[in-house]
């Protein structure tokens, strides 16, 4: 399976598994990241599953979509690397990818 690097948002990165076909978030939240809100189940209608991708990962990601380039312009700590974790599928080709839990707003 898949290995994602997640690091919370007090610093500690822990490696995990996950299914191809999930979305990162739901990756993240199966693995126990609860900070993680995710409030709208991944239908791309907040920002509660932000996250700042690894630069060294950032252009292997499917390009930002109007939608979620508008919630995050909802947030205070949007970065060059930021994206919803609900909008990035996960799979072989991102073995390895790093993120980090965005703060809370």
């Amino acid at each position: 399976m898949p290995r994602l690097k997640v690091v919370t948002r007090d610093g500690v990165e822990r490696v995990v598994t996950g299914k191809a076909g999930l979305s990162v978030m739901q990756v993240i939240r199966e693995n126990g990241f609860d900070e993680l809100l995710a409030i709208c189940g991944g239908c791309c209608s907040c920002a509660t599953c932000h996250v700042h991708v690894d630069e060294a990962w950032f252009d292997r990601l499917p390009p930002l979509g109007a939608d979620e380039d508008d919630l995050l312009d909802t947030t205070d700590h949007r970065a060059a690397t930021s994206r919803l974790s609900c909008q990035l599928p996960f799979g072989d080709a991102l073995d390895g990818l790093r993120v980090q839990i965005a703060p809370e707003d």
